[in-house]
């Protein structure tokens, strides 16, 4: 099945699923609210897994994000969709936690909108990545502080999400990450 006719998972802002609609459809326009998930791999380091979204994605391609970002399908689970896309994207698999979940819209020039109520998840690994070229033009491990000078002199350069997510992680979970 081609991605873009994926069935996301529309919900309410309380999270509560009213119906289900392609990929494509939930981000035309200004889009439609559906769940999504955010992952933050650190490693042994406490460097920060950042990816840098491939070409052909229809929105923020070329922008640098977190470590992988995707959707529930219709009959999946958070956790189902955390597993698959952490090994269809980095090959890898971790244990994950649940960090919060908040919701936001932010248009990409004409071309559509994320629209989402976003999961957000951390996890730790040393294992090899293996980054789908699909998905992935880069990939880099990087400091914390490194990342917060490089977000605050080139915003431009990371998605939204990430720059909320970002904020949020560092303002209420650095111990978190410290503990990892």
């Amino acid at each position: 099945m081609n991605s873009n006719q994926e069935l996301l998972i529309l919900v309410n802002e309380n999270d509560d699923i009213y119906g289900y609609e392609t990929k494509k459809k939930c981000h035309q326009g200004d889009g439609l609210l559906h769940r999504a998930f955010s992952i933050f791999i650190f490693n042994n380091q406490k460097q920060l897994l950042i990816q840098k979204r491939g070409l052909k994605k229809p929105l923020w391609p070329s922008y640098w994000s977190n470590s992988v970002c995707s959707h529930p399908r219709k009959g999946e689970t958070y956790e189902e969709a955390t597993v698959r896309r952490l090994r269809e994207e980095l090959g890898i698999e971790t244990q994950l936690d649940f960090l919060f979940k908040f919701t936001y819209q932010v248009r990409f020039k004409h071309i559509g909108s994320e629209y989402e109520l976003c999961s957000v998840y951390i996890g730790k690994t040393d294992e090899h990545i293996k980054a789908n070229p699909h998905e992935i033009a880069e990939w880099k491990c990087i400091d914390f502080e490194k990342i917060n000078m490089d977000i605050m002199r080139h915003p431009q350069r990371y998605t939204p999400w990430f720059k909320i997510e970002w904020e949020h992680i560092k303002k209420h979970y650095q111990t978190n990450i410290r503990n990892l």
